[in-house]
């Protein structure tokens, strides 16, 4: 069960170079990837953010 402390420690949003540590690539593959993930977002409907990606839609999205 996660505390209040590490939920308040974990944002929703990852950057790219949270992406680039956790795929282990370079930053400017991570910013590809977010803007491919980012448009499968916008093609759902949902606002995004540039150069910024919901973390659970990360997750599901890589099988984290």
């Amino acid at each position: 069960m996660m505390t209040a402390t590490k939920v308040k420690n974990q944002s929703r949003f990852l950057t790219a170079q949270d992406v680039a540590a956790i795929l282990e690539v370079s930053p400017a593959t991570a910013y590809r990837k977010i803007k491919d993930l980012n448009n499968d977002l916008k093609q759902m409907g949902k606002l995004v953010v540039p150069g910024k990606v919901p973390r659970r839609f990360f997750e599901e999205r890589v099988y984290l």
